[in-house]
């Protein structure tokens, strides 16, 4: 893929995320309620697409619960701003092993890991946008916990997001993840083109230094979309990195809690932060509708 800075670019806004920062900021939303009037200050701050997560709402816990999604989900299409919604499927995925003498059982409180169908009732109930597809197994932060997605689990997966109309966001991790989106672009389980989610510094992925950055973005179809983020203080860096290498962008809590050194952020100022970079490079910022028109995207009201 050649080096071209686009200049028509969309910001996602990630907007909580799974992680356990629900204690470490006071800007991280919890309820459905929270959740969606920060993705609705985020869409007025310049958001085309919301990514969203739900969490328990007494504890920030992440949660699966079909309530919860159905509600964020009622409430951003029922907002006067208009925004592409883009829920997670990456939940259910978790495996937390024994100890490393003694890997089986498997720690059961703290695994979380599920069926296809499972994991893919919340996007058949409210009918997002898009939904994301984590494209591969891979070691996660702590000592002990697989993120788990089989090649098997991925087509499943893959295969009920083509049948409900709902384009899948393929997040990659690392090299190999890209090379087995191809593979399923290739086979017809996705369409074509794709969009793709670069996920960089996300130990023990992809690195986020430039030369691997590269590497992800040549592997990457000159057809699909692409957007791309990285973590903390990284995450400014990157817009401007994926807007000079031909992509969009990503911010948001689920990625960073900071707006700069010791100032917790919210999403609308991390959106309108990333704004500023990538206007400031010369390229225009676009909305939902040509976001809808240029992924091929359809809206529709969950049944």
């Amino acid at each position: 893929m050649p080096l071209q800075m686009n200049r028509e670019v969309f910001i996602t806004c990630a907007v909580t995320g799974s992680g356990g920062t629900q204690d470490k900021s006071p800007h991280v939303p919890r309820s459905p309620a929270q959740i969606a009037e920060s993705a609705i200050d985020a869409a007025k701050a310049g958001a085309a697409i919301v990514h969203c997560h739900v969490r328990d709402p007494e504890t920030g816990a992440p949660s699966r619960r079909l309530d919860l999604y159905r509600e964020v989900t009622d409430r951003i299409r029922s907002a006067e701003v208009d925004v592409v919604l883009n829920l997670t499927a990456g939940m259910g995925g978790d495996i937390v092993f024994g100890s490393t003498e003694a890997p089986f059982p498997v720690n059961e409180k703290a695994s979380d890991m599920i069926g296809a169908t499972e994991r893919m009732a919340h996007i058949r109930e409210c009918l997002p946008e898009i939904c994301t597809l984590d494209c591969g197994t891979m070691n996660f932060a702590e000592a002990d916990y697989v993120m788990t997605n089989t090649p098997g689990m991925l087509r499943a997966m893959g295969s009920m997001m083509t049948e409900l109309g709902v384009k899948p966001e393929i997040e990659a991790f690392d090299t190999g993840h890209l090379w087995f989106a191809r593979q399923l672009v290739e086979e017809g389980t996705l369409a074509s083109p794709a969009l793709v989610q670069l996920c960089m510094g996300v130990p023990w992925g992809a690195p986020n230094d430039l030369n691997t950055f590269m590497a992800m973005v040549n592997a990457i179809p000159n057809d699909w979309s692409w957007s791309a983020f990285s973590l903390g203080r990284d995450q400014m860096p990157f817009v401007a990195a994926s807007v000079l290498a031909g992509g969009n962008v990503r911010v948001g809590l689920e990625d960073n809690l900071f707006l700069e050194k010791g100032v917790l952020a919210t999403n609308a100022q991390l959106v309108e932060k990333a704004a500023g970079v990538i206007e400031g490079m010369g390229a225009r910022l676009i909305g939902p509708s040509e976001v809808r028109g240029r992924l091929d995207l359809t809206l529709r009201a969950p049944a």
